[in-house]
């Protein structure tokens, strides 16, 4: 039976490394550019983050690499991918591996904040793809370890984004490295005045596909903002990130993602941060430990906003409200993705309410105001609210603040808090469990007060204000505190 993608003219050995995967249909955005591409067109393609983009182009690229079994020499690539920012470039070798392993093509992935001489080695060996951040890539172009002179296809992915972090210049440099008539392949959420540059001064003839509306939320997804005080704020999001299932909080500084990140480890509710300040190294233990399971709250800054995947993120929150729509459903992206349902919680204060109110026009989003009752916030991500001793906190966060304090529960197992995987917006019983459709755990199944976990407590005010999160509730011995 011949694919999906087969049919879209995706060679039969790559169609079946696909169908491995469970991916045997094409996304819109897939559907719309492949036929373009792999017939060696140009491409300009526009997509909302989480489309599909990345096979978008890394299937053409392949195909075309497999079709003339060159080898490459060494420091000259023959295809080069550049995205921003060091997590996605390593995301989409990830999606490449199998890809290329099934054409025999060979992968290396080149970005700053780690040493250039195992990077350096690979490019002197001689590999076929590379995939890079612009930083890095123009470093070793000028120190000479690398040419693009045998360039064949090259992709920019997030142009969009390119452009925000400034990285315009850079981008340019090296387009105008590779072969003039190479193919050039340009994904964006966005199609504005700064990609249009790109467009206009190095693609040739391209081809034009928008999959969708670059400001349509995607159709499961659910925008919610809760009104809360100043001191309400910071049990609030506490609550949130202590329901079951995988939670992204994003702050608008590095200081408050550490500070954050920090808090909620105190509180005894396991958490990494990514921001630009760690290393390279922690940047990747904090992200693996997130994708992992092992830690279900990830605290990021705008860094985690554009292309970072990670599977079943049931409820993304804004800790602080971004200051441009863009950002807003760049981060909202992070949830609701491939056809899963998701939550979107933005905290407001009074004086963020008029800034909230402008920046969901300018989305074209009409979210449900509320205010933070226990109620509302069990509705927003249900189950059972599990703390952790200071010990499991530390043994489950690679690299968890040392002062994290032992307010959370005394227990003994170390079970975790549940798969997590979204369910939309089902109530959960009692004790998180929820009833499921077939094939998907509704968010907080599994979740109860088993050994070495107790539920976190909340109240509510009797005239509708933010429930309270309970940092005591770990000394209650697992159980439950009266409302």
């Amino acid at each position: 039976m011949t694919s999906d993608f087969a049919r879209l003219g995706v060679p039969a050995a790559l169609a079946e490394v696909l169908a491995e995967r469970d991916i045997t249909t094409p996304t819109p955005i897939q559907a719309a550019t492949l036929p373009d591409s792999l017939a060696g067109r140009d491409v300009l393609g526009r997509g909302r983050t989480g489309s599909g983009k990345t096979y978008g182009f890394c299937l053409p690229l392949v195909a075309r690499l497999a079709g003339d079994r060159q080898r490459p020499a060494p420091k000259r690539p023959r295809a080069l991918i550049l995205a921003p920012p060091r997590e996605l470039a390593s995301q989409i070798a990830a999606a490449l591996a199998p890809l290329a392993k099934a054409a025999r093509l060979s992968v290396l992935t080149v970005f700053g904040g780690v040493n250039q001489n195992p990077q350096v080695r690979g490019l002197t060996a001689g590999v076929d793809v590379l995939v890079a951040t612009p930083g890095r890539l123009l470093d070793l172009s000028e120190q000479g370890h690398l040419s693009l002179r045998d360039v064949e296809v090259t992709v920019i992915d997030e142009a969009d984004h390119m452009s925000d972090m400034g990285f315009l210049p850079a981008v340019k440099r090296i387009l105008a490295a590779t072969p003039a008539r190479g193919q050039r392949l340009l994904f964006s959420a966005t199609l504005d005045n700064a990609v249009n540059v790109l467009v206009k001064q190095f693609l040739h003839d391209p081809v034009v596909h928008e999959a969708d509306s670059p400001q349509s939320p995607v159709a499961t997804m659910e925008h919610h903002v809760l009104t809360v005080t100043p001191a309400e704020r910071s049990d609030v999001i506490a609550d949130l990130a202590a329901a079951p299932g995988r939670t992204i909080v994003f702050t608008r500084t590095k200081h408050g993602a550490k500070k954050l990140a920090k808090q909620l480890n105190g509180r005894g509710i396991p958490a990494v941060d990514l921001h630009g300040n760690l290393s390279q190294n922690a940047r990747t233990r904090n992200l693996d430990a997130f994708g992992s399971g092992r830690v279900e709250t990830l605290v990021a800054t705008d860094i985690a906003a554009r292309g970072i995947h990670v599977d079943d993120v049931a409820l993304v929150v804004h800790a602080d409200p971004p200051t441009e729509y863009k950002a807003y459903l760049h981060r909202s992206g992070r949830t609701a993705r491939a056809g899963s349902a998701g939550t979107v919680v933005t905290i407001a204060t009074p004086d963020q309410r008029r800034d909230v109110q402008g920046l969901m026009r300018a989305a074209k989003i009409t979210p449900r105001v509320m205010p933070a009752t226990t109620e509302e916030l069990q509705g927003l991500a249900p189950g059972t609210r599990l703390v952790y001793s200071a010990a499991e906190v530390a043994e489950r966060t690679p690299t968890a603040p040392t002062d994290a304090s032992a307010r959370g529960a005394s227990g003994r197992g170390g079970r975790g808090r549940g798969s997590g995987r979204p369910g939309g917006r089902q109530q959960s019983a009692s004790r998180g469990q929820s009833p499921q459709e077939p094939g998907r755990r509704p968010r907080g199944a599994g979740a109860g007060t088993g050994a070495g976990r107790a539920p976190a407590a909340a109240r509510a005010g009797s005239t509708g204000g933010a429930a309270a999160f309970s940092a005591s509730a770990g000394r209650s011995s697992g159980r439950r505190r009266s409302r």
